[in-house]
């Protein structure tokens, strides 16, 4: 049985959306021997570009200022207990100085995303530097990954859903079990599902882990219609489970009668 409604995010969303739920990266960038440095490092963010301000004192200061190559890499602020299940991005591309015309834009949003930065940006060891970003490569844990193109990652928008659902999905997994059971039977291409939890939720639909007679599975179940907002995401759930019940009951004296 095919999944209804399988559409997700697509990698360039992804990235958006993790870049934007943390501040914290691994910076990639090349000593002037040419070696690989790989440092922690913060950021802001000025329409998806990270903004860093590092100091011509630190090593990957000196590296950026005489080879602009350079990539982060970003992992997801929650972590399961498996970390190579977790989802991350590499941002990879060349770094510049903000413009004239983009400076103040360009503090404002590493102010925005670091908010200690105030007490040394305006040093005069300090620069900032914008990574523009020419390619992009998500991984949402084992078997889901994808890449994007600079272009689709500054179309892409933040997913309004995906880190402010935890309570939602603690809600559905303590007190619905029964109706994401049933998701994952009518709309998950499971009909032999056992029981079902909720893993994740995003603007277009719930992740479901599902558990059958003949093991352990994932599955997607979509939304009638994409959500803009968290605080659509109760009402998006309840119509799941209204048309999950609603196809289950017309299915079941179908089955009846074939039992006969």
């Amino acid at each position: 049985m095919p999944v209804t409604e399988p559409t997700r995010p697509s990698a360039a969303e992804e990235a958006r959306t993790l870049v934007a739920a943390t501040n914290v990266a691994t910076l990639a960038s090349l000593t002037t021997a040419g070696d690989p440095w790989a440092s922690m490092i913060t950021y802001g963010l000025l329409d998806g570009a990270p903004v860093l301000c590092v100091s011509h004192m630190a090593e990957h200061g000196r590296n950026l200022a005489a080879d602009p190559r350079a990539s982060l890499s970003v992992v997801a602020p929650e972590q399961p207990s498996d970390p190579l299940a977790s989802a991350r991005i590499t941002l990879a591309g060349v770094v510049e100085r903000p413009t004239d015309a983009e400076f103040d834009a360009a503090r404002a949003a590493h102010l925005a995303g670091v908010p200690a930065a105030k007490t040394y940006i305006d040093f005069s060891d300090f620069s900032l530097w914008v990574l523009r970003v020419q390619r992009v490569r998500w991984v949402g844990g084992y078997g889901r990954m994808d890449s994007a193109s600079a272009q689709d990652y500054a179309a892409a928008q933040v997913d309004p859903v995906r880190f402010h659902a935890a309570g939602a999905i603690a809600h559905l997994n303590a007190d619905h079990a029964n109706a994401l059971r049933d998701m994952a039977r009518a709309l998950g291409g499971y009909p032999d599902a056992t029981a079902a939890t909720c893993s994740d939720a995003d603007r277009y639909g719930l992740d479901l882990r599902v558990q059958t007679p003949r093991g352990m599975a994932y599955t997607r179940v979509g939304y009638a219609t994409r959500i803009d907002d968290a605080g659509e995401l109760r009402m998006a759930t309840v119509e799941l489970a209204r048309r999950s019940a609603a196809l289950l009951a017309d299915e079941a004296p179908l089955s009846k009668e074939a039992q006969r």
